[in-house]
This record gives structure tokens, sequence and C-alpha cells, in this order.
């Protein structure tokens, strides 16, 4: 059996991957009681029928908070006993879940009392606090489409097989922000910028004149070496605790050159040894960034 707690922030996007995974042919059930999870599980483990052999669970902060609280040790208890389970949480920034909110012109499921709607997001963010801390992936939604967001649980969540880490190297400019989902952030602002070459400032890191312009800078070469080695020490490790996904960001000032051109190299390197490795680019527009995987899945 395979069991998905899906959680995250109103607005993140967790229908959108909740429905994803329903395409995927999971078992979902959205909104349940905290309370009322240790016997929902249960009655799936000992059910004789298939339906519920992948089962998606989905999690939100209308529970109260005692009983939120409860999940984490719900899924430590899990893991102990055998079942494959993970814990997957959306997230997005203030800024981005204010916009959502006025475009739908949705009331925040929180603002019950009076609440405006920055105090709402605030009081979900307090709330849902120890299922974030406890989550195997974390997913910063920002930056991403409905289409892209769709791609994402399909290649992480519903293609990973039951015994290998997903691995995703990010590119991202620093003036859109950090992305909030990464577990390692390398910064590539201090190698040579092809943004001040005229003919290059156009071009994106996976287009042939700007990736003979950074092959020919020695210290790009270093820079790749450097973080490659790094990364290739982690991902032992991080099998070793059990962890089924990492995701490495690079970012350079504006997402277009230098970072996409170091996450494709350092996808395709790592790809070579450890399957289930993506690349995503959140600073170019889409359709170009949405992620796509390097090494097929066995």
């Amino acid at each position: 059996m395979r069991l998905i707690f899906l959680s995250g922030l109103s607005g993140s996007g967790k229908s959108v991957a909740l429905h994803m995974l329903e395409d995927l042919d999971f078992y979902c059930i959205d909104n349940i009681p905290a309370a009322l999870l240790k016997p929902f599980i249960s009655h799936t483990v000992r059910s004789s029928s298939t339906v519920y052999q992948r089962t998606a669970i989905g999690i939100d902060a209308r529970n109260p908070g005692d009983e939120i609280a409860t999940v984490p040790m719900l899924l430590d208890e899990l893991k102990r006993s055998g079942i494959q389970c993970e814990l997957v949480f959306l997230v997005a920034s203030d800024e981005e879940l204010l916009r959502r909110f006025a475009e739908t012109r949705r009331k925040h499921p929180l603002s019950r009392h009076g609440e405006n709607l920055h105090e709402a997001i605030a009081i979900e963010r307090g709330l849902l606090e120890p299922l974030v801390n406890a989550a195997d992936l974390v997913v910063d939604t920002s930056r991403m489409g409905v289409h892209e967001l769709r791609d994402l649980i399909n290649r992480r969540v519903g293609q990973r097989p039951r015994d290998r880490m997903s691995v995703l190297l990010e590119s991202f400019g620093f003036k859109h922000g950090i992305p909030g989902d990464a577990d390692f952030v390398f910064d590539a602002r201090s190698l040579p910028n092809p943004y001040w070459e005229p003919g290059l400032r156009s071009l994106t890191g996976r287009d042939e004149p700007v990736m003979r312009f950074l092959e020919a800078q020695p210290g790009v070469a270093t820079f790749i070496d450097d973080v490659a080695q790094f990364i290739e020490g982690r991902i032992p490790e991080h099998q070793a605790a059990n962890r089924r996904y990492l995701t490495v960001a690079i970012g350079c000032t504006g997402g277009q050159h230098r970072s996409v051109y170091i996450a494709e190299k350092l996808a395709a390197r790592i790809a070579a040894h450890w399957p289930q490795v993506a690349v995503r680019h959140s600073g170019l527009p889409e359709p170009a960034r949405s992620m796509r995987a390097l090494a097929a899945t066995e």
C-alpha cells in the first residue's frame, strides 16, 4: 500500500494536486477530520479490496489545531509499521496567495470571526506548522501555473518508484526570490554574466551561444564540479535517513542564463548515477520553465 497525505495553505494548489493524484488512479479523499485518520487508515489496510492500494488524503487547516498536531506522530507510527506513507505540503508566498484570492474572490476558510485575509493566512501558517515541519516534500507554487503543478505532482510523486529518491535541480532568479521548497541553495551570481553580452541577452542557458560563453569561463566548470560533489555526497545521506525527495536550487540574478545552464549540467551529471532526476527553470516564462525528467523511471 502507498499512502500520501496532502496538505498546504489555502490557495496553494491542493485541489489541483489531489485531482492529479486522482487522475493517476489514487483513491482520494479530501478534508477528512484528522481525528478520523487512524480508523480510516485501519480500514484501508485491512480491506481486501485493491482500490485502496494507492490512497491520497487531503488535510487542511479547518481541522482543530490539537488534531493537526497529531498527524506527524501518526506518520511516524505508520512508517514504523512498514506502510509506505509520505506527506506532501504546498506553500506559496503571501503576495501570491493574496493575488489568487483576489482573482477568485473566494473567502479564506479561516476568515470566520472577522479576520482579514492577511490575518487568516498568518493564522493558517501557524496551525499547519507541525505539518510543514514533518513534510517529506514541500512544494512552493508561487511561480507555478496549474499545468506545471500537475506535471510536478505527476513526475515527483505519482511516478516515483518505492525505493527511489526524487532529485530536482531547480534554477531561479534572486530578483524573484529564493524558492521556498529548496533543501540546498547555491549562488552563481559571482560567475561571468552572459546578460552583459548584447548578442546573448535575449537567450537562455539552454541556447548554444550562451553555453559556449559559459564553457569558456574557467570558474563555471569549477563551480559545477564543487556543487556536484557536494550533492552526490548528500544523496546517500538522505537515502539513509529515509528521505524520498531532494530539491537543489541554483540561483543567478534573473534566472535566465547562468543558473539555467548550471542546473542542466548538474542534472545530467547526477542522472548518470542516480535515476529519477528532473530539472525545472522557475525563472523562465512558461512553458520553457516546465519540469522535465532527465532519467526515465525504471
